[in-house]
């Protein structure tokens, strides 16, 4: 599949060819699916807690007798039918965790890589370099790439001192690490800008899964 490959300074670029695996019709995109509910399941904290009859502050006393009052017989004043009671079915503390197969992930990550390549939203620097730690020189850069996009990612195999420098104070950029990128990171930015050795090595990692299946 061919991704455009700019020059490091972002103002130029030729089109190259990469062994990305492509997909006919929906092949992948249950999986797809499935894994990105799954990371974003797995990053919820399931503390979320409400209060029982138990647990709530307050008297358990019957508040009236149960007859002769003329209105509804009441049980006790921490009841959920009371202002500041109990909560009836309410959430409590729960493991949201999923759980997946290597395979799955794995075809994750090709189909993700394969629409986002297909859609023409991911681009290729042949390396990312700055002369000195500076923020303008990497938001130039970028904005020759692209400038409307709301959020990058930016992937490499390994990041220098100087281009953590010049890219951490960008609110469009987030940086991520080839061999750490998964499904759900390809899949919730606008543009993905990867480097040649980034790409290589997501490619190695797909490649080398494969072949161990």
């Amino acid at each position: 599949m061919k991704l455009r490959v700019f020059t490091p300074d972002g103002t130029s670029s030729v089109e190259k060819d990469f062994p990305i695996a492509e997909f006919e019709g929906d092949k992948g995109a249950a999986a797809l699916k499935q894994v990105l509910i799954a990371y974003m399941a797995n990053k919820r904290q399931g503390t979320v807690n409400t209060l029982t009859n138990d647990t709530v502050h307050g008297t358990g006393k019957k508040p009236f007798r149960q007859k002769g009052s003329g209105t509804a017989r009441q049980g006790a004043r921490n009841r959920s039918q009371h202002y500041h009671g109990a909560k009836s079915h309410g959430p409590h503390p729960r493991d949201y965790t999923q759980k997946l197969p290597k395979k799955v992930k794995r075809l994750a990550l090709e189909r993700a890589l394969f629409e986002r390549a297909r859609d023409g939203e991911i681009d290729v620097i042949e390396r990312f370099e700055v002369a000195e730690p500076k923020t303008r020189i990497m938001n130039a850069v970028l904005a020759g790439i692209d400038a409307k996009a709301k959020k990058i990612l930016v992937v490499d195999s390994f990041w220098t001192d100087e281009v953590i420098l010049s890219t951490r104070n960008l609110a469009r950029v987030f940086m991520a690490e080839a061999s750490d990128i998964n499904a759900l990171d390809l899949s919730r930015y606008d543009r993905v800008v990867v480097s040649e050795k980034g790409i290589e090595t997501i490619l190695a990692r797909l490649n080398g899964a494969a072949a161990n299946d």
